[in-house]
């Protein structure tokens, strides 16, 4: 899969599964790691973010170091049940390459239970990349579907993410780049790709 475009998922994933990331406090994040899903303190009636891009990650938690994110946990959920958030979701912002009109985006807003916007990605060593990271906002029923059917397990990497800046800290950017699980350009069919605003890879043009 081809690794050029500005909007790109990126991911680490397997055949069944793909990983994304969350950063909560510790009386979140601990019983999530011993249930297996979110238990206690996960408010389920609010919209919970899901990002693949361990860099935008680490930028966006402080490397697991900003209050209320301490704790940077690792999610692996079902790839059926990731591409059923995909296409139950609608941009953030209107995009007229996604949508026929302003109303018909703002029809689909009102609707889906799932949001994609595309932010600045990073590095995981912290240095601003000429590209876009996906982040997927899960409300109502898509909450629901990831607490109880997609989740397969949660990993704390807190001390990942701590091991990463310290060594980008003593100069060793090589070693901390290393440390870190490589993410590949995540297929998504042409069709999907233009609702969430993503860019075609060539691989798969042509194709439904």
């Amino acid at each position: 899969m081809t690794s050029e475009g500005t909007r790109l998922i990126r991911a680490v994933y397997t055949n069944e599964t793909i990983t994304v990331y969350q950063a909560f406090a510790p009386q979140v994040a601990e019983p999530a790691v011993r249930a297996g899903t979110f238990t206690a303190g996960f408010k389920r009636d609010r919209m919970t973010w899901i990002k693949p891009s361990f860099g935008w990650m680490m930028h966006r938690s402080g490397w697991g170091r900003k209050p209320g994110q301490e704790r940077v946990l690792a999610i692996e959920i079902t790839r059926p049940g990731w591409e059923w958030a995909l296409s139950h979701s609608c941009l953030s912002h209107y995009a007229p390459t996604a949508y026929d009109s302003h109303d018909a985006w703002a029809a689909a807003k009102a609707s889906s239970p799932v949001r994609v916007q595309w932010d600045p990605d990073r590095a995981p060593t912290g240095e601003l990349l000429p590209r876009r990271a996906i982040q997927v906002g899960l409300s109502g029923r898509a909450v629901e579907r990831y607490l109880d059917e997609w989740i397969v397990a949660i990993r704390d990497v807190t001390g990942l993410a701590h091991r990463v800046q310290e060594l980008v800290g003593s100069g060793q950017a090589g070693l901390a780049r290393s440390q870190v699980p490589a993410e590949r350009v995540y297929p998504v069919a042409p069709a999907l790709a233009r609702w969430i605003g993503a860019d075609i890879t060539p691989e798969l043009e042509g194709a439904p």
